[in-house]
């Protein structure tokens, strides 16, 4: 697996990342022995990213992340968690999404400084690793003006004192990015955005990314398949409904892409990375055979006129040549 630098964090990066929410429970139990065993795979496929968060159920995401990167060697991946929601009992912060959360534990939203500097400390303990590498703050929209305050200067701090290597937002609305690197005091190093600058949102197009080209800051994108309707070449069942113009383009991309024998999902992973802006992406996965199978992807021999074609539709942006 190919790794790039993660602009000027002075991070390298795998070209691929493997997101552990899935392996938290999100919407199905996963075995901790089966969600170790993934990220044993995605090891053994030269993946070095791996993203995790507190909310991701409710500690169980950090605490796996601890059990399957135990014992590698610390400088050779990135390690990415979040802030913004502190785990404490009685939290009310609660998304159903969890099937198997701690019993009386929950998430608070709070972004001030005190609440990000015993959240990360949290982090720290539930994983058994001594730092991590890019601190997000998560969802920054729910309470901008102590996110890119309160919150950011803890992370400037935690930065300065070299307990974390690079400060971000992970986050799922490009314009809220964009203002936060338009406003904030201090420019994050990278921005985790999810579902904007796929085959079927493209709309960081409008101001986030070419700002963060301006600023030097480096994308890192996930939600490529948008929440699973680009994770198949068929029509799949158990997604929520699309917009009807989202609908449009999606049988559009099925069509184009049948046309040319190109599997949608491949299309999917290697069209932000295509970008100069995005040096990586992050995906889910919930088995070592579905990490295994997104990996394959990368290696997807995709011909030029199937873009073109794309582009043409108006489905995607030109590309440069």
């Amino acid at each position: 697996m190919r790794m790039v630098e993660l602009g000027r964090s002075g991070l390298k990066v795998s070209r691929l990342g493997l997101g552990l929410a899935s392996l938290a429970g999100m919407f199905a139990p996963v075995p901790e022995s089966q969600a170790v065993a993934t990220i044993d795979r995605a090891w053994e496929l030269g993946i070095r990213l791996f993203d995790t968060a507190p909310v991701y159920g409710y500690g169980l995401s950090e605490q796996r992340a601890g059990l399957g990167l135990r014992g590698r060697p610390r400088d050779e991946y990135v390690l990415c968690t979040k802030v913004g929601r502190l785990l404490e009992p009685g939290g009310t912060d609660l998304q159903p999404i969890w099937v198997e959360p701690p019993a009386g534990l929950g998430p608070r939203l709070d972004y001030s400084y005190d609440a990000v500097m015993r959240s990360f400390e949290d982090s720290l303990q539930r994983m058994g690793i001594d730092r991590v590498d890019i601190l997000h703050i998560h969802d920054p929209e729910l309470d901008f003006a102590a996110a890119s305050t309160s919150a950011l200067r803890a992370l400037v701090e935690l930065r300065d004192r070299g307990t974390i290597r690079a400060l971000s937002l992970g986050i799922n609305h490009a314009d809220v990015a964009a203002r936060f690197l338009r406003e904030a005091a201090t420019t994050p190093d990278c921005v985790l955005l999810a579902g904007r600058y796929s085959l079927l949102d493209q709309s960081a197009t409008v101001e986030l990314l070419p700002l963060a080209h301006q600023l030097g800051v480096s994308i890192i994108g996930a939600g490529v398949f948008q929440g699973g309707p680009l994770a198949a070449s068929r029509p799949s069942v158990g997604y929520p409904p699309l917009a009807p113009e989202a609908a449009a383009r999606l049988d559009q991309l099925r069509a184009i892409s049948d046309q040319y024998d190109v599997p949608l999902p491949a299309a999917a992973l290697q069209f932000p990375l295509a970008h100069p802006d995005i040096p990586a992406v992050v995906v889910g996965a919930r088995t070592p055979a579905e990490i295994t199978e997104v990996a394959g992807y990368l290696d997807q021999a995709i011909p030029p006129a199937y873009w073109r074609a794309l582009e043409k539709a108006g489905l995607i942006p030109l590309r440069s040549s």
